[in-house]
């Protein structure tokens, strides 16, 4: 783990909840599992990403300062819940049916498959779009993919091309 932002006592509360969760699952499956890795490299909106390759966790900082126990509660026994996933059946939908078995059966928990945290925190300068009906804000990258002619998005109401109108940000 690189240096963080996360305090020593919150760090070890995670790396707790982790090594609960891994332990938890080597009872219910009989099968030990590692310790995953632990990383406080994610940025945007998302509150926690399983890199199942890697056997990896990787946390939002900013959202997990904001958020602890519900990413004790929930954030954690879902990206673990992939990574057990990805070990035991290989590649499949990422919130499928083994996913949400292994969060009922094993974890006891809803399969909630977003959170609903705050995220004006981590939310960038935005872009405004607009199509026949709404207006919607686009991210950077979104607004570049854009600009760079590399991706249309459409209104999820009137289905047309979202258009910018230059206006700067949202």
């Amino acid at each position: 783990m690189s240096a963080s932002p996360i305090p020593a006592e919150l760090h070890t509360r995670v790396t707790a909840c982790i090594q609960s969760c891994i332990e938890q699952a080597s009872r219910y499956f009989q099968h030990p599992f590692p310790q995953p890795a632990l990383s406080y490299q994610l940025r945007g909106k998302a509150a926690g990403k399983a890199y199942c390759h890697l056997w990896e966790v990787r946390l939002n900082p900013v959202l997990l300062l904001e958020n602890q126990s519900e990413f004790l509660q929930q954030v954690i026994p879902h990206e673990i819940a992939h990574l057990l996933v990805h070990h035991l059946y290989g590649r499949v939908r990422p919130h499928g049916s083994e996913w949400q078995s292994v969060m009922l059966q094993v974890f006891n928990l809803p399969p909630q498959t977003t959170h609903q945290f705050d995220t004006r925190s981590v939310t960038g300068e935005t872009f405004a779009y607009h199509c026949q009906c709404q207006t919607f804000s686009l991210s950077v990258r979104r607004h570049r993919k854009v600009q760079r002619q590399q991706a249309i998005y459409r209104c999820t109401r009137c289905h047309q091309p979202l258009r910018y109108n230059g206006d700067g940000h949202a």
